[in-house]
């Protein structure tokens, strides 16, 4: 469906301003797509994109700063996100021995298995993308990159 049609309005200021509008709406509209997807497992956007931060870094150690520097959601409360994965036994936390101040936090076996669940579950959702042919979805991805340069 155009933009036109999702927001009601029939005309922009110029082909900017309707790529602007266009790309708020769409990164909108991804994220409520994947929470409805990601609460079915008991999770959410951020939580996940920790537990897939956690799973990269495995078996190696995280710290918290190393979490916010690689979230996707840079305004997240990656501390209270570890303390809700934590709660859920996805994850582990300790003090570090050769730091005191800092903590290793680590994805438990349980947090593994639930991203195995969770990979198994998203081979067949694409959230839009898979409407897209491969090429077009490498245009689009280094459109993306063009805008934050």
């Amino acid at each position: 469906m155009k933009i036109e049609d999702e927001i009601k309005q029939a005309a922009f200021r110029d082909d900017y301003q309707k790529a602007h509008v266009n790309l708020i709406f769409t990164a909108n509209w991804l994220q409520q797509q994947q929470s409805g997807f990601f609460k079915q497992f008991g999770l959410t956007l951020p939580q996940f994109n920790i537990l897939r931060i956690l799973r990269g870094q495995h078996p190696r150690p995280a710290t918290v700063n190393l979490l916010i520097e690689r979230m996707l959601d840079k305004t997240s409360n990656a501390s209270r996100i570890v303390d809700k994965l934590e709660a859920k036994q996805l994850v582990t936390r300790r003090v570090c021995p050769s730091n005191r101040r800092a903590v290793d936090i680590r994805i438990s076996e349980d947090g593994l298995a639930l991203l195995g669940r969770l990979d198994a579950a998203m081979a067949s959702q694409q959230f839009g993308v898979q409407n897209l042919t491969l090429a077009e979805a490498a245009q689009l991805s280094g459109l993306l990159d063009k805008i934050r340069d």
